[in-house]
């Protein structure tokens, strides 16, 4: 096997999915397995956390797709958006469609007469993301046509929260209204002039859930019962808004052991679940003024010891971690330094007996995915699902 490889412990992921479970109850649990598990390899995720899931949730029909032909029995959510040409597809694979718009549902109801065949959807509604679905104010149209569909199996209703996890930047989950300005985004890591620039066009989470309940009001005018799973919660609403559990929850991040914001209130007890390693493949004395790697962005000041990492960017290691990065070897934290090569980085550790085969740590034991975010401008979403997929995925169980 590749000396660069995933060690992901699926025991962590099922005690990070117990400890959201017993947070939330009696809410169902949505687990999302999109972008390849969020990177720690869908093959090997899906089927271990699949028996103790109420819902998989995914971004598109594909990923839905593939994990029915693992044989994946959990209900499936497709959460993204949906091209009428797609349809079939979830009447095959059994997958359960987000009707963001009128013509879509319409056309499901059309396909599901056809074919004699009932198909589960969740109503899409958009109360502030402005991304796909249909705002709150224009949902009644939705509803009403749902409530008329003989052949579809309306099954629930949902939206998405676009700054959940904003209000733990005043300690506690009090309603956003309060102070919306000089605020992070959602992501809580873009770069250091986004988070200074002021944040007046914040919607808040707590006008969200307003205009959700709103939305449900409909079903009461009507004397009709709304369908019995509504959802909005996402990790940082997990851990925030209670208020917003409702039947069930969708926890992305959070059951991957990662916190959706670096100053969110740790309401839950999670943790990293991925260890990212590799092995020495050479090692070398560097003399002074010698540089190291493509541009040399980096020289030794003086005779050092210089390790190279069989790891790259193409492996999702960012180039523009370049001189920033650090690495464990033998449980001691070293520099990355040099322009980091497609296929390969370099290390200096100075005048460390640092051997070929010795093994590297570059994700885990106490390198985190914040600090990979710090390195590279970006969010730790971004850092888990830009692991390549040449990086092999070995799964554990340890406790």
């Amino acid at each position: 096997m590749r000396p660069t490889y995933l060690e992901v412990n699926l025991s962590q992921l099922k005690q990070n999915l117990e400890n959201i479970r017993a947070h939330v109850a009696p809410a169902k649990v949505l687990v999302v397995l999109k972008a390849n598990a969020y990177g720690h390899g869908v093959d090997g995720v899906a089927p271990f956390i699949a028996p103790f899931a109420d819902y998989i949730g995914v971004a598109i029909v594909e990923e839905g797709i593939h994990l029915r032909k693992m044989g994946i029995a959990t209900p499936i959510l497709v959460m993204g958006g949906t091209l009428p040409e797609q349809l079939p597809d979830f009447f095959e694979y059994d997958l359960t469609l987000a009707a963001s718009s009128l013509d879509l549902l319409s056309a499901a109801e059309q396909l599901a007469e056809s074919t004699r065949k009932r198909l589960k959807v969740h109503l899409k509604v958009d109360t502030g993301m402005e991304r796909m679905g249909v705002r709150e104010y224009e949902a009644e149209p939705l509803i009403e046509k749902s409530m008329a569909c003989s052949y579809l199996e309306i099954e629930g209703i949902f939206t998405h929260f676009a700054n959940s996890e904003v209000s733990s930047l005043r300690g506690s989950a009090l309603p956003l209204k309060q102070s919306p300005a000089m605020l992070e985004g959602p992501s809580g890591r873009e770069k250091h002039a986004e988070q200074e620039r002021p944040r007046n066009d914040i919607v808040e989470s707590s006008l969200q859930l307003e205009r959700f309940e709103e939305v449900l009001s409909i079903y009461d005018k009507r004397s009709e019962p709304h369908p019995p799973i509504r959802h909005i919660a996402n990790s940082g609403a997990t851990l925030l808004l209670p208020d917003s559990y409702y039947d069930m929850v969708r926890p992305g991040v959070l059951f991957y052991g990662v916190y959706p914001a670096r100053d969110i209130e740790r309401t839950i007890d999670v943790k990293p679940a991925l260890t990212w390693k590799s092995k020495v493949a050479y090692s070398k004395v560097t003399l002074p003024g010698r540089g190291v790697s493509y541009g040399s962005l980096w020289q030794a000041e003086a005779q050092t010891r210089i390790v190279t990492v069989p790891c790259g960017y193409a492996d999702g290691y960012f180039r523009r971690m370049t001189n920033q990065a650090r690495v464990s070897i033998n449980g001691k934290m070293y520099s990355q330094v040099g322009r980091i090569c497609m296929d390969q980085f370099m290390v200096n550790v100075g005048d460390d007996d640092v051997k070929v085969g010795d093994e590297i740590v570059l994700f885990g034991q106490g390198i985190t995915a914040e600090d990979f975010a710090d390195w590279a401008g970006t969010n730790e979403y971004e850092v888990l699902t830009n692991i390549g997929a040449r990086v092999p995925r070995v799964f554990v169980q340890i406790a």
